[in-house]
């Protein structure tokens, strides 16, 4: 199953807007290009997964990872959008904690241009 994946710069912030069901067999896609654009240093990533409907631990370890990377060069790492089953996951492994989260990408945005 492919992701469906949207890469924007809006404000100085890269946003990644996400489709579909982050699992085993796609959490790859979503590695590589959360990868890929850390390369380019950006002040700022937003990951959009206000259309993910699923999401295992292969997707939870992704992000973690992008996450790590970015703290590397002093980026900031963020996401947004979470649907209530995506919610749960971050919360049951209590990395809600870990993670800058936002309501959606706008309010997000806002605050991460700022």
């Amino acid at each position: 199953m492919n992701l469906d994946i949207d890469i924007k710069n809006r404000n100085r912030v890269m946003v990644i807007k996400i489709g579909g069901e982050i699992d085993l067999y796609s959490s790859p896609q979503l590695r590589k290009t959360i990868l890929e654009s850390i390369k380019a240093k950006p002040l700022a990533i937003l990951i959009d997964l206000e259309n993910v409907r699923y999401m295992d631990s292969s997707g939870v370890a992704t992000l973690i990872e992008g996450l790590k990377r970015a703290n590397q060069y002093q980026g900031r790492f963020a996401i947004a959008g979470l649907r209530a089953e995506v919610k749960e996951v971050f919360e049951l492994t209590r990395l809600d904690k870990v993670f800058e989260i936002y309501y959606d990408s706008e309010t997000a945005l806002e605050t991460m241009a700022a």
